[in-house]
């Protein structure tokens, strides 16, 4: 079983979706790392990219071809400046002719050299193929699968036997909630305790603080951003913008400059049952409306399902406990990395295998284990937050409209976080003694139910709502 850290889990990436845009962007990268491993890199003369499955189905609405220019181009999705990415895109298409790596400019023809193919790959259902022609007649081929969440690999999975030694090297290993319980048991220590011991075998406290810290604030400004910015989402679907409306009803008239200084006035708002609902749905609607434009997010396990998390945990901040620190971020944002590593392990992250209940349902899942450990919760607790949280999105599809991540994939974010909070609240006045459904069975039940849901519910815009609601009617 391989090692996942919390930074495995939780990564800054570009939207709108992290399997179908950080996913390719990656590999795009790692096929220019491998040519320039192999040294043919200057003698590169084109490169064409075959995309498989359902990376094909929903690439354009995705944003798949766009990814895939950017990462070749050697632009990282951490850092690039937003607002240059739809020139870039531009240059290239205008001028049919790309800078490999920054470096070596190649003729590329987007139209012709990125080929979407409606079959499937055996290994899985996001596979594409980078072919690089070279000066001597020669050529290179590597296939990559996204397999959720940005994470790439490769058929032979050559990278898996460093990552499993990784893994063992770890204080606690862990692949099941019993192995986290038993560990938690044994040290006595709470979940984000024991998390940070292994996050500690492979970075120091500093780096762990400062990429925990970097993480959240990612994540703040996004909210920002996202009920700051008025008008229509791209795309065709013509889906205005939600959370700048209703945070303009909420937000009072106290006067701010800056994300933390937000995020101090809300804290002196009115508190009511329907405002906190209508804030924690601002907060998924900001975030979900970012990654949908293209904008920076926190892929939470996915871009997907980025919106859950950050509303969670700034309902804790701005609700819960008004003198919440960065320690209290740390803890969640551990706990939430732990939680999904096991989602991972023992089932999927990826909507094109499991549907959105592999990415809503394992947001909700983190967020809700994550709220009760803050909140005070036992080890125990948590898993059983966990486990209620993902029990109610079982069978959950993935059926995008127009392919694009807005219609229903936003609005889910802000019930993922409702749930999440729900789930925190019923464990916490629970004895998880008497739970009839331990996380490990649900996990298992999540993956079985993945397994069996047709193939047109797995992000493939070919079901449910994708094809109930024609373009027409939007």
């Amino acid at each position: 079983m391989e090692c996942i850290s919390v930074f495995d889990m939780l990564k800054i990436g570009v939207g709108p979706s992290s399997s179908h845009t950080l996913g390719p962007w990656r590999a795009a990268e790692r096929f220019i790392g491998e040519l320039l491993e192999k040294k043919v890199f200057p003698s590169v003369t084109q490169i064409q990219i075959e995309v498989y499955g359902s990376l094909s189905l929903t690439g354009k609405g995705h944003a798949t071809d766009l990814a895939i220019m950017l990462g070749l181009t050697g632009a990282d999705p951490v850092t690039i400046p937003i607002e240059n990415i739809s020139g870039i895109i531009k240059g290239i298409q205008e001028s049919k002719k790309l800078l490999l790596n920054n470096s070596l400019e190649i003729a590329f023809d987007p139209k012709l050299d990125i080929v979407f193919k409606r079959e499937f790959l055996p290994f899985h259902a996001n596979g594409l193929t980078f072919t690089a022609s070279l000066s001597n007649g020669k050529s290179i081929k590597e296939t990559y699968y996204s397999i959720g969440g940005g994470f790439v690999v490769k058929e032979e999975l050559k990278r898996s036997k460093k990552k499993l030694e990784v893994f063992k090297s770890f204080p606690f290993p862990i692949e099941k909630g019993v192995d986290l319980l038993a560990a938690c048991k044994k040290e006595n220590k709470s979940i984000s305790q024991l998390v940070l011991l292994n996050e500690r075998s492979l970075r120091s406290d500093a780096e762990i603080d400062k990429g925990l810290q970097h993480i959240w604030d990612t994540m703040l400004e996004c909210m920002y951003i996202g009920c700051h910015t008025e008008g229509n989402l791209p795309g065709g679907l013509n889906v205005r913008r939600r959370a700048y409306d209703t945070h303009l009803k909420l937000k009072g008239g106290l006067p701010y400059s800056t994300p933390q200084e937000w995020l101090l006035t809300i804290r002196q708002t009115e508190v009511k049952f329907r405002s906190i609902l209508k804030w924690v749905s601002c907060f998924a609607l900001s975030v979900n409306e970012v990654n949908a434009s293209l904008g920076r997010v926190v892929t939470a396990p996915t871009n997907g399902s980025a919106g859950v998390i950050p509303a969670v945990l700034m309902y804790y901040m701005v609700i819960e406990n008004h003198e919440a620190t960065f320690e209290h971020v740390k803890q969640f944002l551990l706990v939430a990395g732990e939680i999904g590593s096991i989602f991972k392990k023992g089932a999927t992250i990826s909507a094109a295998m499991g549907g959105c209940q592999a990415e809503i349902g394992v947001s909700s899942a983190m967020a809700a284990a994550a709220l009760t450990e803050l909140m005070g919760g036992t080890p125990e607790q948590v898993l059983m937050a966990a486990e209620i949280a993902m029990e109610h999105h079982l069978g959950l599809t993935c059926d995008p409209i127009g392919g694009l991540v807005q219609i229903p994939c936003i609005e889910r974010n802000c019930m993922g976080a409702i749930k999440a909070i729900n789930a925190a609240e019923l464990a916490l006045d629970s004895d998880p003694a008497n739970a009839k459904v331990p996380l490990d069975k649900v996990v298992n039940t999540m993956w079985e139910t993945a397994k069996d849901m047709s193939t047109k519910y797995k992000e493939t815009s070919e079901g449910g709502l994708a094809v109930g609601v024609y373009l027409s009617d939007c």
